[in-house]
């Protein structure tokens, strides 16, 4: 139950912090946060949880990732459903204190509410093709930067790092395309509250990731060195 609640509070700072930042400060020019800004949010939410619960959980936060460390040799079957239902009502809960934040400001429109989308909502109209192949492999490379630095084998203290610092990243490559997932349970917190479109194609954003960390788990599982 530790490891739930972890999970829970973990999702919950993520979808709170990193969408936080885009609906509430990024929808300020002149703040000048921007997409960058967006991009360095969603990575220092997973650097501090990484270090702040990562011993009681794993510091998963994401379906796919509890996926992909399964696959990969590093997770227990039987914990990743109650992970993945933890993690989607982490994510529920930060939107929607997000949200009753946001519409306490007179004219707020909800919009996209930081959804994720393809085609007309998609930030620079990409197509569904484009959003499927994004999302595939930039939650492939997430869940090798993952399985690498949390190797028993890798430089001890530093995982958090890698793993945050690699969400940034992706991030920075990927908003323009989908609003960046790489995360089911991001995905579904804002859809529930955007509705409609975001609803419709939230589909992708949970097949999308779910394959690329299968990918890497396969992959790394077979590339890595021999745990001690």
């Amino acid at each position: 139950m530790k490891k739930l609640v972890a999970e829970f509070i973990g999702t919950f700072w993520l979808v709170l912090g990193g969408c936080g930042s885009a609906v509430l400060a990024a929808a300020y020019p002149e703040l000048g946060i921007g997409f960058a800004g967006v991009a360095i949010a969603f990575g220092l939410t997973v650097l501090t949880m990484v270090y702040a619960v990562g011993h009681v959980s794993g510091a998963h936060f994401n379906p796919a990732v509890s996926v992909g460390l399964w696959i990969g040799g590093r997770f227990d079957k039987k914990e990743v459903l109650p992970y993945i239902i933890s993690q989607v009502l982490g994510g529920i809960a930060g939107a929607a204190v997000l949200y009753i934040i946001a519409t306490g400001k007179p004219g707020f429109e909800l919009g996209g509410f930081a959804s994720n989308g393809y085609g007309e909502h998609s930030p620079g109209g990409y197509s569904m093709l484009s959003a499927l192949v994004t999302e595939i492999v930039m939650t492939f490379m997430f869940l090798v930067i993952i399985l690498g630095a949390t190797h028993p084998k890798a430089p001890k203290g530093f995982a958090g790092l890698a793993i945050g610092l690699g969400l940034t990243l992706i991030h920075l490559i990927s908003i323009p395309v989908t609003n960046t997932s790489v995360n089911p349970a991001r995905s579904t917190s804002q859809a529930i509250f955007a509705g409609g479109w975001a609803l419709n194609q939230l589909w992708l954003f949970w097949v999308a990731p779910i394959v690329g960390a299968i990918l890497a788990g396969v992959v790394y599982k077979y590339v890595s060195p021999v745990e001690e």
